[in-house]
């Protein structure tokens, strides 16, 4: 009993493959971004993060930040773009390798290491925005109060009113963690279920 409950049904398995491919997939499209609007960029600027690049309006997003004494942002600046990818590649093989094994062990090695990521993740974002909203040049044209952009929001910039939040890669990431957690321990939810139905 104790070796079938540690393996994976088909349905299980199903499920992880599905969503480490889904893990793959994210990380070929933008985890968060964010657009500026103003009377003179009506359309919008916008700057949207990937794994393992940036994207959008750099160069006149980067003018605009000199004015208020704000770093420019460069994607050499942040290393970790140079991980992320095979990171998330690597956990995708972990679970591939678990579904194909059967192996729910192996299954819940790899979402402690997916949540450890993430909690990584999301903590390695909010210093990022912590360090371009406070560290400002005192020498500034424009003068304005330390702050902190919101991760997901609005906010009002000197005439920006700018809106943050989780794009479609990050999505994927949710859906494929979602398939995962439900392969690992949806086999006991349906047994359960099974189980209550024939008693009954």
């Amino acid at each position: 009993m104790g070796v079938k409950r540690s393996r994976m049904s088909p349905l299980s398995r199903g499920l992880v493959l599905v969503g480490a491919a889904l893990l793959v997939i994210s990380v070929y499209f933008p985890w968060w971004g964010m657009r500026l609007i103003a009377t003179m960029y009506p359309e919008g600027l916008d700057l949207l993060v990937y794994p393992y690049k940036l994207e959008g309006h750099l160069d006149t997003i980067n003018i605009l930040n000199h004015y208020i004494g704000m770093k420019e942002i460069h994607e050499e600046d942040f290393p970790e773009f140079q991980y992320i990818p095979y990171v998330i590649w690597g956990i995708a093989i972990g679970f591939a390798v678990a579904a194909a094994a059967g192996s729910k062990r192996l299954g819940y090695v790899m979402i402690g290491l997916l949540a450890i990521g993430g909690i990584f993740g999301i903590y390695d974002m909010y210093h990022w925005l912590h360090t371009f909203g406070t560290q400002l040049d005192p020498r500034a044209p424009i003068q304005i109060d330390p702050f902190v952009p919101p991760m997901v929001g609005e906010n009002q910039l000197a005439n920006f009113t700018t809106y943050t939040g989780f794009k479609r890669g990050f999505y994927f990431l949710i859906l494929g963690t979602a398939a995962i957690a439900l392969g690992l321990w949806g086999d006991r939810l349906w047994n359960e279920k099974s189980s209550s139905a024939c008693s009954s």
